[in-house]
């Protein structure tokens, strides 16, 4: 069980989709790499609009939890790389319609210069806990003979 927690008597999220602490419960620790807006061909989803890059990305991270029986639910950290501060408000909204209060991760917003390619606008870099209930163990290839 991840514990999720807003000490009182420090500022609060505000609705803002993220918790102030998270404490890592039992199961197996997946680290995501840095999710952009690509489609499976590779082809850039939504240049030019940060909400649609942020829902993208999202169901990228959706699309490796389930490989290991993972949720949303169980991301314990959330790192978003954004390019403009005017995009902030969309960012938090999208965050916030993929993360409920009762589920929000830890999570630091960072202003960067660029990103791999120019079209993207942001990248997120997740942290999951899967419990030990759901977690299976990820498809792996036949090595080539």
């Amino acid at each position: 069980m991840v514990d999720r927690f807003n000490p009182p008597g420090m500022w609060q999220p505000n609705g803002r989709a993220f918790s102030q602490g998270v404490v890592q419960g039992e199961g197996a620790v997946v680290h995501v790499t840095g999710q952009v807006a690509w489609d499976e061909h590779g082809n850039v989803v939504g240049a030019g609009d940060v909400g649609t890059q942020m829902d993208k990305a999202i169901d990228n991270i959706r699309m490796v939890l389930d490989e290991v029986g993972g949720r949303l639910a169980d991301i314990v950290s959330l790192t978003i790389y954004f390019l403009d501060r005017a995009d902030l408000p969309v960012i938090q909204r999208v965050r916030a319609l993929h993360f409920p209060a009762e589920t929000a991760p830890v999570s630091v917003l960072v202003q960067v210069p660029g990103l791999v390619l120019p079209e993207f606008l942001v990248e997120l870099v997740p942290i999951a806990v899967v419990p030990d209930s759901r977690f299976v163990r990820p498809h792996r290839p036949e090595p080539r003979a």
